[in-house]
């Protein structure tokens, strides 16, 4: 008899504290947090127009359409990078009829940038000029990305 009330006894215990309904302040905390935190919704990040960010897309003023620079326009690489550091490209994308070029580079404060062609395979938009022939954007006079061969 005393082995079983021993034994109800601590099977008692262990489901009392194995209990979901037990309120422990840790718990409701968490549950406080998640009430209030709005789950995210995948692809639910659309920007002004209609772009999906977290599927890489951003608007071309260009195109006038969202597009995946990475898909649709040529990678230029930097000239000079840092052991460590990450390597962020340009990439540049054309229209139809290859007259004008929207250029996508981090060090510009705007996410892109027209570029007109001026000459031959070349297109410029102070202080940027690209050379389509060479697959070169200078900044300011200076090469700073190229295009891998």
């Amino acid at each position: 008899m005393k082995k079983t009330t021993l034994l109800s006894a601590g099977l008692f215990a262990l489901i009392a504290c194995n209990n979901p309904n037990n309120t422990s302040s840790n718990n409701t905390e968490e549950r406080v947090k998640a009430e209030e935190t709005p789950e995210a919704i995948v692809g639910g990040d659309r920007d002004e127009h209609g772009c999906v960010g977290s599927a890489g897309q951003t608007w071309s003023e260009l195109r006038q359409d969202c597009i995946q620079v990475f898909n649709v326009g040529q990678r230029l690489n930097p000239i000079e990078t840092k052991e460590g550091e990450a390597v962020i490209s340009a990439f540049v994308v054309f229209n139809d009829d290859r007259s004008k070029v929207e250029l996508f580079v981090s060090e510009n404060e705007k996410p892109n940038t027209i570029l007109d062609r001026s000459e031959g395979e070349t297109y410029q938009n102070p202080p940027y000029k690209f050379d389509a022939k060479e697959s070169i954007l200078y900044i300011h006079g200076e090469k700073k990305y190229i295009a891998e061969k």
